[in-house]
């Protein structure tokens, strides 16, 4: 999460407002004529109604979601499943002797996922809800490394070190993994046209402390899937030479719920001997509200049962893994509701109908003279474009800026390491974004073209605003 500090001097000023009589209703309570104070705690109570519209006006000022092509969370459901969550959003997930039937949709879903992903064996594939995919990679970073703890016990902590391997595009809570579990993390740097991993340059980097290779289904900064069958057969070889046993994780992300459905003849998953573990957001093209994620192991001896606690006193004796602890069940009664609602055929016409938007949307932008397309949304639903190397007017910072005022959120960043020289805008298409939609984004973002060509120049801005976006 975010990181915030305490109230400044300036911000402990903004009080006393005069406020809308109509907020103060005819609560005897509430009896106010100025704001309650906004970074302490007020003196009393206020009303329901009053507590609302306070909180109501001031969200008024957010974006609307459904216009924010930066984020790749799920920001339309049904209807009746807003109902269903609304019905579930008391349930603690942690509860599983207390809410058996809510355990027992997880369990429904995990399932569901170990075939979706061709488990060997389903019934021994294991795995977990979790609060997203930061948490599913850090619970699936673990095992790679207590797996490798045990093979080397003799050395570890002494005398050897853990690394992961992984490109310079992962999300940022691979980074974060390697921060907190002290494991040294290998990325491999884009060169020139080269946006991810491949698997000369994985294998080229591992050694006998190599705890896995991380490679993504979807990258966020472009939307390509990198190519996870070269990469486990560049490790099979590297067993052949050195005895290396290197496993590897998908960070499936956004792509674990795109690929079964629109490319099933891509061989990514536990089809792989070589591929260990799983994770994927269902609140991403799981098509669920935030937050869950899921974590899946081919078999239980992907998983050290050491990592595994069980504890009774919320009753019962059910094993859980996990960082956290009380979480809502809400969102995996979601999720079991969307993969009943929609079946193998609706998961393939939703997905289906998200990337013809974002393949449509690339080719009318990459026909535009002012940009150049990176990807074309023909993997993710994402494409990624920057300004043509004639354009010397704006860049990509302005073209974001002007598409805020009209409402429309896309980001605006560079890339890291080694093509930090190259900055780009990213679209995320999502269900619910429609070609309607995109015909009304197309239409803004070529009216205000022409003012920024008549600029003299990119406008000045602060280095934190240049590079504010975070993935």
């Amino acid at each position: 999460m975010t990181l915030h500090k305490g109230a400044s001097p300036s911000d402990r000023k903004q009080s006393g407002h005069p406020v809308n009589p109509f907020y103060g209703e005819a609560d005897p309570i509430a009896g106010m004529e100025t704001s309650p104070p906004r970074h302490a705690l007020p003196d009393g109570p206020l009303s329901p109604h009053t507590a609302y519209q306070f909180v109501h006006d001031e969200l008024m000022l957010d974006g609307n979601s459904r216009l924010n092509l930066a984020t790749f969370v799920t920001t339309w459901m049904e209807p009746q499943a807003a109902v269903l969550m609304a019905e579930c959003r008391d349930k603690n997930m942690i509860d599983k002797d207390e809410y058996p039937r809510t355990a027992e949709l997880e369990k429904r879903c995990v399932a569901m996922l170990a075939d979706l992903w061709h488990a060997p064996d389903p019934a021994a594939a294991v795995g977990c809800s979790t609060t997203g995919s930061s948490e599913a990679c850090m619970l699936a970073g673990m095992a790679l490394k207590r797996r490798w703890m045990q093979r080397n016990q003799d050395r570890y902590p002494g005398k050897a070190r853990p690394n992961l391997i992984m490109g310079a595009n992962v999300q940022v809570c691979w980074e974060k993994f390697c921060n907190f579990w002290e494991v040294e993390a290998r990325t491999v740097p884009m060169e020139g046209d080269r946006f991810h991993l491949d698997a000369p340059s994985a294998a080229a980097l591992c050694d006998e402390n190599t705890i896995g290779v991380v490679a993504i289904l979807g990258s966020t900064f472009d939307g390509s899937y990198e190519p996870v069958a070269e990469i486990c057969a560049a490790l099979d070889e590297v067993q052949r030479q050195h005895g290396w046993d290197i496993p590897v994780h998908v960070d499936g992300a956004s792509g674990a719920m795109i690929a079964p459905f629109l490319d099933p003849e891509l061989v990514w998953d536990f089809r792989l001997p070589r591929v260990a573990s799983i994770n994927t957001s269902g609140h991403k093209y799981g098509l669920v509200y935030p937050g869950v994620g899921w974590a899946l192991w081919r078999d239980t001896d992907a998983l050290p049962e050491e990592l595994v606690f069980r504890v009774n006193y919320l009753g019962g004796d059910m094993p859980t893994f996990a960082l956290n602890f009380s979480r809502p069940g809400a969102q995996v009664a979601a999720q079991y509701y969307t993969f009943l609602r929609l079946g193998r055929a609706g998961f393939r016409a939703v997905q289906q109908a998200t990337r013809d938007v974002a393949r449509s949307m690339a080719e009318r932008i990459g026909a535009l003279d002012d940009f150049t397309l990176l990807t074309q949304g023909d993997q993710l639903p994402v494409f990624a474009f920057t300004t043509a190397g004639h354009v010397t007017a704006f860049d990509v910072f302005d073209v974001s800026r002007r598409l805020k005022e009209r409402g429309w959120l896309i980001p605006a960043y560079t890339f890291p390491e080694n093509r930090e020289d190259l900055s780009v805008l990213r679209v995320v298409c999502r269900n619910g974004f429609s070609l309607d939609l995109a015909d009304l984004f197309l239409a803004d973002l070529e009216a205000l073209l022409p003012e920024l060509r008549d600029q003299p120049g990119p406008m000045q801005r602060p280095e934190s605003v240049a590079t504010a976006f975070h993935h």
